[in-house]
């Protein structure tokens, strides 16, 4: 019996790992998007399905940013042999909020065991285990960062693979391995596709397969009242399984209804050459970003790998520093006062990080767009801007100041000659919202105030 309820137990959580995890075996891309794709110039270098240039078998990180925007179930396609409907952007958030609610549950559940002590004699492996498990979580939050291929993916990453490569002796071996060369690309996509899809789930299957078989042996910790005799016990089933179900379905429905109701677009598509860009991390790594704030010059390697390591090597060997056999909080004070100590200062850094982040004016999304859309039709190539740039044709570093009329600049772009005679800007087929944002861009070119 007590087997049946641990396959039980196991099954739910690989169906939850699965959930959450594997969205994108699930969902694949629009294939007409996809094809436009390829017709822009991916063919050329990628393979996909046995087409084009056999000398790379990789996905373009341009057919990841279509598939990460238009995603499309082939596995209807598969079991029905019909057209599966374009599911909404939805289904990408819903993976979003799902990776948080795997943060929030696993943090909790650790600090619940922290405060019942349930990491003390004969429960140490289990607590070593459960601190592995919530590395692999981070790490899936690390490594799937970088798969929608937008600019907030490509620079974070950029940021993280960096701060490995600060670890001496192996940190450049370790930062070229993440890359797959020198440089942050298709290569980098498809080893961070392959760590998430495949290595981490197998390993957190694994970590939770061992948790429940430590659990098994040891059995559960329970309330930390000394008079354990007097408590009675009970099956698994029905009630504890029926608390169970509870609360996941009320996790999901919360998870969905974030999913679908608040909107979180993905930026402008990953652009090496934009230095100017300023990635923000997910909130459960706002604390550590804060933190890379005050450290700077010599003092870098503290944050970056010296002080990580150190908590790692802490919570890991926390059963064995903690040897006081009593789990009542209030009578283990230095133990209760070091982990207030460590969440005062983990929410510090993530209200402090907060707080900043809400003070700094937002970059209008029409101006972002506009910025985009500036690098993608290559003006860089004539005009200059701060310095950069050609010098074919007119400096717009504050064109926004020489040229305000917003009609102008509309007219403009729409027909260059119409307002300019001689000159020899071609006519770009725009939308109107492109035209809008090219144009919002031009306008918030001015002078430093």
């Amino acid at each position: 019996m007590g087997g049946r309820r641990t396959v039980i137990v196991g099954c739910a959580l690989v169906m939850l790992v699965g959930l959450f995890s594997f969205p994108r075996l699930l969902l694949g891309s629009d294939q007409t998007r996809v094809k436009e794709m390829i017709q822009n110039n991916c063919a050329g270098c990628h393979r996909l399905e046995g087409k084009a240039d056999s000398r790379f078998n990789l996905k373009a990180p341009d057919l990841i940013w279509a598939g990460s925007k238009y995603q499309r179930s082939w596995l209807l396609r598969y079991l029905t042999g019909k057209e599966a409907p374009l599911y909404p952007k939805g289904y990408r958030w819903l993976h979003h909020w799902g990776a948080s609610s795997m943060v929030v549950a696993i943090g909790l559940h650790m600090l619940q065991t922290f405060l019942y002590g349930a990491y003390k004699k004969p429960r140490e492996a289990m607590w070593m285990v459960g601190v592995v498990l919530f590395l692999v979580v981070m790490t899936f939050a690390f490594t799937g960062y970088l798969l929608p291929w937008d600019q907030t993916a490509y620079w974070a990453t950029q940021i993280g693979i960096n701060m490995v490569g600060t670890v001496p002796l192996i940190g450049d071996f370790l930062s070229r391995v993440l890359r797959g060369g020198e440089m942050l690309g298709a290569l980098t996509l498809s080893r961070f596709f392959a760590i998430h899809v495949l290595f981490l789930p197998a390993i957190l299957i694994g970590g939770i397969a061992l948790h429940l078989f430590v659990l098994r042996r040891v059995g559960p910790a329970g309330p930390w009242t000394d008079d354990r005799a007097s408590l009675g016990s009970e099956t698994f089933a029905p009630r504890q399984v029926y608390m169970d179900a509870v609360v996941i379905a009320a996790v999901f429905l919360v998870v969905a209804t974030l999913a679908f109701s608040i909107p979180l677009p993905l930026t402008d598509k990953a652009n090496p050459s934009d230095t100017s860009f300023v990635p923000v991390p997910e909130w459960y790594f706002l604390f550590y970003y804060e933190l890379l704030k005050y450290v700077h010059g010599p003092l870098e390697p503290l944050a970056t790998w010296i002080l990580p390591l150190c908590v790692i090597l802490i919570m890991l060997c926390w059963p064995f520093i903690d040897r006081n056999p009593v789990r009542n909080p209030i009578r283990r004070p230095v133990a209760l006062g070091s982990g207030l100590l460590f969440l005062l200062v983990v929410f510090g850094l993530l209200g402090i990080s907060i707080k900043n982040l809400y003070a700094v004016p937002r970059t209008d999304p029409a101006v972002a767009q506009g910025r985009a859309m500036y690098a993608q039709l290559g003006c860089v190539g004539c005009h200059r801007i701060h310095g950069e740039g050609g010098a074919v044709a007119p400096d717009l570093s504050t064109i926004g100041d020489t040229r305000p009329d917003r009609a102008w600049h509309l007219k403009h772009f729409r027909d260059p000659q119409s307002v300019s005679s001689g000159s020899f800007m071609p006519k770009f087929p725009l939308t109107d919202q492109q035209l809008n944002d090219l144009t919002s861009y031009m306008l918030s070119l001015k002078r430093a105030t």
